[in-house]
This record gives structure tokens, C-alpha cells and sequence, in this order.
């Protein structure tokens, strides 16, 4: 067993932990080690009744979890399915079943079978794209969502690892034919990746410390924003002198804006980096537009970000601008 994976989870000892196991390798062989270990876990397998085999896999799952004596809850997927951005409604989907049920039944975490293989195609996808400091990063090990902690014990772990375990031990595992389809991305990715060892001498071992010396980076500069954003967000409304914004570095100033938009107009995601260039760009002069579900507004040196819909004006209902003295102008 992986000593990394054992180092980590080790953390969450005594808390009530949900893994998602789709039936596939990763998340077959962490049910297994969390249930080796004897964490108290709970699996939650979601039939999206898209393939063929899902009901086969679905029965594998709950025949496997009995055998763990691990408690076992199934979920299917019965909504109409979406003519377009099928993979994407799966996922979303997928999501809200197990965050919607660790809500109801206190589970501290829900773990998610992400591994070393997933990271390196993530940061080589996002590469590929001309992506900044927070694409290159990749994914991180602990994330929120839909007020879930979402945990990934497995994301320095590689999955040839996690394949000898399953191999030697005689665990069964289903594969997804999309793996092998070089229509999507990161599957031509995962095909071609040796190349970069092969001929460059770039292993996965350096991408991985890349990726990991870029996250540092990235906490850093999210421990910097997220004292910023509450210097200035009170009731989902943010009011600040225009130098608060843009005295600061190109990269803090967007990042600045984009948490302050998720915050306050309550999106899962911040708006994409082009809108949020035009947004700056915007806010330059006096305006007043929409993004990312709130309304923006500047008027002189000031600005104000509130949810979409909501009153725009300055001042308050004594009739007085109300600036915290953190955002006023000296």
C-alpha cells in the first residue's frame, strides 16, 4: 500500500468518510485500502444508465461492498438526458446525488479517486491551453463543494500502482471504453506521454514536483485574496476605493475580482479569464454591467459589486456613502 496515500489519510482517522467508486480501478482499489485500514466509510455509486454495462458494474460495486462490509448506497440517474453536454450534466449529476447525501447524513469528506496519472494530464491539458498559475496547478488534494469537502487521498499515487495492487489481490475493476477513444484530449495525452521521458527526459516525478512548487504558490496567493475579500464583503455587498483593485499586480488584481463576483453572486465557478479582463477593462472608467450573476458598478473613484438585481446605489439608507477606512484614499 501506497506510504503517501497512508501519510495523508491518516488525518482523517475518526471521521466519517464517503468515497465515490464508480467501479473503475482508482476508485476500486481506495475502497479497498480505506477498507484495509479500517476507516469508517460509507461508498456512493451513481448508475447513469449511459452504458451498457452499468447495471453489470452497479451490481459488481454493491456485491464488492458487501464483501468489504462496507455500506453501500446506489444512486441512478432517471432525469431526461441533455441532447448536448452530455458528459458534463453526468458529472453534474453525479455530484449533487453524493454532496446532497453527505449533506443529509454529516459526512465529514467525501473521497474522490483522482490519482498521480490525473494530475500530470490535468497540468498537460491546461499547459496546452496557455493556461496561468491556477490551470498549471492542477487540481488539489482538498477542495469544496456544495458546502462538501471534497478529499483526493490518491492524487500522488500512480495509477500502475493502484493496478498492481488490484492485479495481485484478484480484484475485479471495469474499464471505460472513453479511455481508449483519442477523440478526447486527454486521452491522446495519456497515449503520447511517454514521449516526454522517452525523448525529453522530462519524468512524471518532475511534473509532479512542478505542479506541486505551482500549488504552494497558488495557496499563498489565495491566503492573500481571501483577506482581501474580507476587508471589503459585508452582506453580499462589496464597496472599495478603485486603487484597492487595481494598485494591485495584473494577476492578484484578476484574481481579486473573480473571487469577489463568486462570492457575492454565488457561483460554483468564477467567470473565465477573458470576461474578466473585459471587466477590468470596464471598470477603468465610470460603468455599470453584469457578470457572473452580480451587478458592477463605478462611479468616480469607487466601486460596488452586489448581487445581480440588487440596489446599486453608494450610499446608504441614511444617505451617506458608507467605506470602510481600509478602502479610503489617503
Amino acid at each position: 500500500m501506497n506510504q503517501n496515500f497512508l501519510d495523508f489519510i491518516d488525518g482523517y482517522k475518526g471521521q466519517k468518510l464517503a468515497v465515490a467508486v464508480s467501479g473503475g480501478i482508482d476508485s476500486v482499489c481506495l475502497l479497498c485500502w480505506l477498507a484495509e485500514i479500517g476507516m469508517d466509510i460509507i461508498c456512493l455509486h451513481v448508475n447513469h444508465g449511459l452504458r451498457q454495462n452499468a447495471e453489470v458494474e452497479t451490481q459488481y460495486v454493491q456485491k464488492l461492498c458487501q464483501k468489504l462490509n462496507v455500506p453501500c448506497q446506489i444512486f441512478y440517474w432517471v432525469d431526461e438526458k441533455p441532447k448536448s453536454g452530455l458528459e458534463a450534466a453526468a458529472r453534474e449529476a453525479r455530484y449533487k446525488f453524493m454532496t446532497d447525501y453527505c449533506r443529509d447524513n454529516n459526512i465529514d469528506a467525501l473521497l474522490i479517486a483522482h490519482q498521480a496519472d490525473d494530475q500530470i494530464e490535468t497540468f498537460l491539458m491546461n499547459l496546452g491551453r496557455g493556461s496561468g498559475l491556477y490551470g498549471l496547478a492542477a487540481m488539489r488534494r482538498v477542495t469544496y463543494r456544495d458546502g462538501v469537502k471534497l478529499v483526493r487521498p490518491l492524487l500522488y499515487v500512480p495509477r500502475a500502482e493502484l493496478k498492481q495492487y488490484c492485479d495481485e489481490k484478484g480484484i475485479k475493476y471495469f474499464m471505460d471504453e472513453m479511455n481508449d477513444d483519442p477523440h478526447y484530449t486527454r486521452v491522446r495525452i495519456r497515449q503520447n506521454r511517454h514521449l516526454l521521458s522517452d525523448k525529453l527526459g522530462i519524468s512524471d516525478a518532475r511534473i509532479l514536483l512542478a505542479v506541486q512548487n505551482l500549488g504552494r504558490v497558488r495557496d499563498a496567493i489565495d491566503e492573500q485574496i481571501n483577506t482581501m475579500v474580507l476587508m471589503v464583503i459585508n452582506n453580499r455587498r462589496a464597496v472599495f476605493a478603485d486603487s484597492f483593485l487595481f494598485d494591485q499586480a495584473p494577476d492578484i488584481r484578476l484574481k481579486l475580482l473573480g473571487t469577489l463576483i463568486q462570492k457575492i453572486g454565488g457561483d460554483e465557478y468564477q467567470p473565465r479569464l477573458n470576461s474578466l479582463s473585459n471587466a477590468l477593462d470596464k471598470l477603468q472608467h465610470d460603468c455599470k454591467f453584469t457578470l457572473g450573476h452580480c451587478t458592477l458598478r463605478r462611479l468616480g473613484q469607487k466601486i460596488l459589486i452586489v448581487p445581480e438585481g440588487a440596489k446599486t446605489s453608494f450610499r446608504t439608507r441614511h444617505g451617506k456613502p458608507k467605506f470602510k477606512k481600509s478602502e479610503t484614499e489617503n
